[in-house]
């Protein structure tokens, strides 16, 4: 089912998606990879303040190239999710309702989406350029010094992403593994 989703995320919206609705989001999500989520961990284990408000808000996991001329952003790809699922469960519990990445996450980290009443959304990898034209704006908030690895907050209109856990546990992964199956078993037997 395609839905089009203002973005922060409310609760409501969240617990409505289910794993492989086709959802375009508008409004403002965040980017942090790798390091700045390790920076973000390591403020909170400190008891430091985050340098953006995660209540209700999406982060995608990725890191642009260059933007070319007249363009906010260059190629928008995401990158892999489970590089993050260390650091995933607590920025969940702190509030946060959707992270956009491609591949497969933990158990934690799926608990915590759950417990959360969260998302995650997977863009299509391979398709930067095209993603990049789903971004309006794009500005570097914290963490300038990581270069592409900075924590940017973008403006997005009918941004593309596929539901793969939805707030309920169901995973896509999971349930069109079992669909393929079940029709693979099914066409053999014709």
């Amino acid at each position: 089912m395609n839905k089009h989703i203002r973005v922060p995320l409310d609760s409501a919206d969240a617990a409505n998606l289910r794993a492989g609705d086709y959802v375009y989001l508008t409004g403002t999500i965040y980017t942090a990879r790798d390091a700045a989520h390790k920076r973000m961990y390591d403020a909170l284990q400190k008891g430091e303040a985050l340098p953006l408000e995660v209540t209700d808000n999406v982060i995608y996991y990725m890191g642009p190239s260059p933007a070319r001329e007249g363009r906010p952003i260059g190629s928008a790809g995401p990158t892999t999710a489970s590089r993050m699922d260390k650091y995933a469960p607590s920025l969940l519990d702190l509030g946060l309702k959707g992270m956009i990445g491609k591949g497969k996450r933990s158990e934690d980290v799926k608990k915590a989406i759950i417990r959360n009443g969260a998302v995650y959304f997977a863009a299509v990898g391979g398709a930067g350029a095209l993603l990049s034209r789903s971004i309006t704006q794009s500005e570097v908030i914290a963490y300038d010094d990581l270069g592409t690895e900075a924590i940017r907050r973008l403006e997005v209109e009918n941004f593309p992403v596929i539901v793969v856990i939805d707030s309920l546990g169901n995973n896509l992964y999971e349930t069109a593994v079992q669909e393929y199956r079940t029709e693979e078993g099914q066409a053999a037997e014709e």
